[in-house]
This record gives C-alpha cells, sequence and structure tokens, in this order.
C-alpha cells in the first residue's frame, strides 16, 4: 500500500512539475514575443537571402559563398538605385497623401453631419468623430512605420542577424539540433531543413503576389484619374504582404482619396480594388501556390487573428509565414511521430 503511495506520489509531483516548467515556458514566450518575433524576422530575411544566393549558384559558376556576396550587392544596389529615382517623388505623394486622408475625413464628417442618423453614429462613436476632425490622422495611423529610433535599432537588428545566419546557416542549425537527444537529432534537422524550404516557397510566392498586386493596382488608379497612383500602389503591394488583411487596409485610403474628388470616383476605386482581389484571389494566388507553399484559407485567417491578438502588429504581420512554417512541424513530429499517421498527413499534403 505504501509502495503505490510512493507510485502515486512520484507521478504527482512529476505531472506537477511538468505542468509548472509549461507555465514558466508559456510566460517566458509571452513576455519575450517581440524578441522572438524579431528573431524570426531575422530568419525570414536569412532564408531569403540565402534562397536567392543558392538560386544563382545553381547558374552561374558561382560558389555559394560568393553567389550570395553578389545578390547582397545587388540588392543593396537596387534599393539604393530606387532610393535616389523613386524617394523624392513617393516622399512628395506621401505627404500629399496626408493632407488629402485628413481632408477626405475632414468631408466625411461633414456630410454625415448633414443627416440625423450620422450624428448619431459620430455622437455614439466619438473616436470616429475626432478622426474627422484631427488634420493629423495619417500620421497617427503610420505612427508604427516611423523612423523612430527603437524602430531604426529593430532594423538594423534584423538586418545583422539575419545576414549572420544566411552567411552560415549550418552553424545555427548544428547548434540547434544539438539541444535534442543524439537519436532525434537526424530527425530534428530534416524537419529544420524542410521548414526552411517552405518559408522559402512563401517567400517567393509572396513576393510575387505583392508585385503582381502593386503593379495592377497603380496602374488601374492612374487609368482611373485617381491622385497619388504611385504612392497608393506601392502601399497596396508592401501590404499585401499579409493575406487577406492587407488588401483591405490598403484600399480604405485610396476610397477615401477619391471621395475627395466625387462619390462616383470612390465608387470606381471601391470597384477596381473588388476586382483586382478577386482577381489575386482566383488567379494570381492559386496559380503562384501550385509552385510555392498553399496554406488553407481558415488556418491563414485563425493565425492572423490569434498572433495578432498575442502579438500585435508584428504578430499580424508575421502571422501566415509562422503558420506556414509551424504546420511543417505538427505534420512531421505530431502527425508523424507521434501518432504514426503518415498516410494521413501525406494525403493532407497533396
Amino acid at each position: 500500500m505504501s509502495a503505490d503511495l510512493g507510485t502515486f506520489a512520484r507521478h504527482a509531483c512529476i505531472t506537477i512539475g511538468l505542468a509548472a516548467l509549461a507555465i514558466i515556458g508559456l510566460a517566458l514566450l509571452w513576455y519575450a514575443s517581440d524578441v522572438l518575433l524579431l528573431v524570426f524576422t531575422a530568419i525570414l530575411l536569412a532564408v531569403f537571402l540565402r534562397g536567392l544566393g543558392e538560386l544563382l549558384a545553381e547558374h552561374s559558376p558561382l560558389s555559394s559563398g560568393w553567389a550570395l556576396g553578389v545578390v547582397i550587392s545587388l540588392l543593396l544596389l537596387v534599393a539604393g538605385l530606387s532610393a535616389w529615382l523613386l524617394a523624392p517623388a513617393v516622399a512628395a505623394q506621401t505627404d500629399q497623401l496626408s493632407q488629402s486622408l485628413a481632408q477626405s475625413f475632414q468631408q466625411l464628417g461633414d456630410q454625415l453631419r448633414r443627416y440625423e442618423w450620422g450624428r448619431q453614429i459620430l455622437a455614439e462613436a466619438p473616436s470616429l468623430g475626432a478622426l474627422t476632425r484631427k488634420a493629423d490622422l495619417f500620421s497617427r495611423v503610420t505612427g508604427l512605420f516611423s523612423t523612430t529610433l527603437g524602430v531604426l535599432a529593430n532594423i538594423i537588428l534584423v538586418a545583422f542577424i539575419g545576414l549572420y545566419l544566411a552567411i552560415k546557416p549550418e552553424l545555427y542549425v548544428r547548434g540547434t539540433v544539438r539541444l535534442f537527444p543524439p537519436a532525434k537529432r537526424a530527425r530534428m534537422r530534416a524537419v529544420f531543413a524542410e521548414s526552411g524550404e517552405t518559408l522559402r516557397h512563401w517567400l517567393i510566392g509572396r513576393f510575387i503576389l505583392m508585385v503582381l498586386n502593386g503593379v495592377l493596382t497603380a496602374l488601374g488608379l492612374w487609368m482611373l484619374g485617381t491622385p497619388l497612383a504611385l504612392t497608393l500602389g506601392i502601399l497596396t503591394g508592401l501590404l499585401n504582404f499579409i493575406p487577406n488583411i492587407g488588401p483591405l487596409i490598403a484600399g480604405a485610403p485610396a476610397v477615401l482619396i477619391a471621395w475627395t474628388q466625387s462619390p462616383t470616383q470612390a465608387l470606381y476605386v471601391f470597384l477596381l480594388y473588388l476586382v483586382l482581389q478577386n482577381i489575386d484571389g482566383y488567379v494570381l494566388t492559386p496559380l503562384v501556390q501550385q509552385r510555392t507553399v498553399s496554406l488553407p484559407p481558415a488556418l491563414t485567417i485563425l493565425a492572423q487573428l490569434l498572433f495578432g491578438i498575442l502579438a500585435g502588429t508584428l504578430g499580424l504581420l508575421l502571422a501566415t509565414p509562422l503558420a506556414a512554417a509551424a504546420l511543417v512541424f505538427v505534420k512531421r513530429l505530431y502527425l508523424e511521430d507521434v501518432l504514426g499517421d503518415r498516410e494521413d498527413a501525406a494525403k493532407s499534403e497533396s
């Protein structure tokens, strides 16, 4: 009897200890979420640079190291030339965009105040009423993108970590794999390699869709005679990094600016974004995902909701690649290794 009690007490202590460790681990993840997301951003940058370097090495006599150096140099050159050629026009249009958005909200507020239901909306939503009166709206909306010291420090940190990871990824993979038992190291190395390949394919697909959406949006707005077509197209392309939600955010300022011209113009711009997003959702995205990574739409939205709540804007930005990488670990380490369900895991990939 005493032996049974001792065994029960030992199992209870082990269970309580594991639960405590899990709670402590979750608490550490919660408080260090910003740092972990910055590290993941650096990993994405490293995957992007390494993928381009390997692609160049495969189609040239250059070694992987030299190919990576050429890729980094070309990217810096392209960024410098783009900044030199486009920065003045984009900066001027950005300033004009700020003024146009403030004017749009002012006009919207004036029109709402003409109607009883509009005055009720403004009265019941004081924040909306404040938005229609404040001229510094754009600076508030884009405050996350301001060049503060903290943001600049994070960008430099991500750039350096990503560069070091891209130069010698095997060094860091080997060190991480050694944290696992020897019998599991080969498996973990394979899973890490597959997750890296998944992220590389996702980045390629997302980059293609960002460029296509940005170009099509800028051309469409220009054909409609909408002001600031170039800046709005760039904004749409950048925000397309966030599937589903990004295009909705990008469409709001375009419709508001068109509203300053006329309600009819605003309707045309709204229809333009609606058509382009349907083309993106039903034509471009399926074509790109055939050769890259396909994530279930419901899983993508759920990941965006979860990481957006837990980690704010940065979590929302990185939700989809995080979900793509996590899906690999769930399939390989849980479905296959824990449940032994390799057939279902293979079916879920097809």
